[in-house]
């Protein structure tokens, strides 16, 4: 065979294997429609795992469905004659408007409250308990009910030595100042400040807002500094008209 056969069998090969390779536009188009179908799919996918669950509200039962709330008060000794005469007044709000259940144990003298399935509001057993625990620190109950009525209402305890490290008359004497003859230095600080005051020997407790228990005591801790009861009922006389300015 010569040159020139050799080279043209060679070229008819060549033209072969290129029509063998050649690919037509139908196969193309299919198989660019099959990767954007495949695309489109994992994007679905991937949009689906990554969107946030949403969950609805949480009402009260389901959140005492899985557990229920409890509460435990205990009473001091001297508290416990009050407590039997205003029993009622203590366990209507709590029963009748929060729907909680209460109920006093006389073996560990100790008030009980818990949540049931009428409860409607997850934070009234807080307030419930709030209620009490100012009632037992010596508070009437007309005072303590006022916790449940308004939200911004606060319950704050200190003692004298907290202000002033006093003993034996001196403190017997610091707590004379803060009553006053007949309670009333204790009374003119309530109603200049619209708090309530409960002195319990060496410990005070003021019931009131934020701000109307930060002036009161700042009047009894200067009265158990030494103050003159004059200056302390001047100073509450200023605050109180400015008070009322506000307002």
């Amino acid at each position: 065979m010569s040159a020139v056969e050799q080279q043209a069998s060679s070229h008819n090969a060549m033209d072969e294997d290129e029509d063998e390779v050649m690919i037509s536009t139908d196969q193309i188009l299919a198989t660019t429609a099959n990767t954007t179908a495949g695309a489109s799919s994992s994007s679905d996918a991937n949009n689906g795992s990554s969107e946030k669950p949403d969950f609805g509200p949480l009402s009260a039962k389901d959140e005492h469905s899985k557990r229920g709330e409890f509460r435990r008060i205990r009473v001091p000794p001297h508290r416990l004659t009050p407590l039997k005469r205003d029993w009622l007044k203590i366990y209507s709000p709590i029963v009748e408007h929060l729907k909680l259940q209460i109920r006093m144990n006389p073996k560990t003298r100790m008030i009980e409250i818990r949540t049931c399935d009428e409860t409607e509001d997850i934070g009234s057993i807080q307030k419930a308990a709030d209620f009490v625990r100012a009632y037992c620190l010596g508070f009437s109950a007309e005072d303590s009910l006022a916790l449940l009525r308004m939200d911004d209402l606060f319950l704050d305890s200190f003692e004298v030595k907290d202000v002033k490290t006093l003993t034996g008359d001196h403190l017997a004497r610091a707590i004379g100042r803060l009553a006053g003859k007949d309670g009333k230095t204790k009374y003119t600080i309530e109603n200049a400040t619209k708090t309530r005051i409960v002195l319990a020997d060496s410990k005070i407790h003021v019931l009131g807002t934020f701000q109307n228990i930060k002036i009161a005591k700042n009047a009894i801790s200067s009265l158990i500094m030494g103050s003159p009861p004059g200056k302390i009922y001047a100073n509450l006389k200023i605050v109180a008209s400015r008070m009322k300015g506000r307002f």
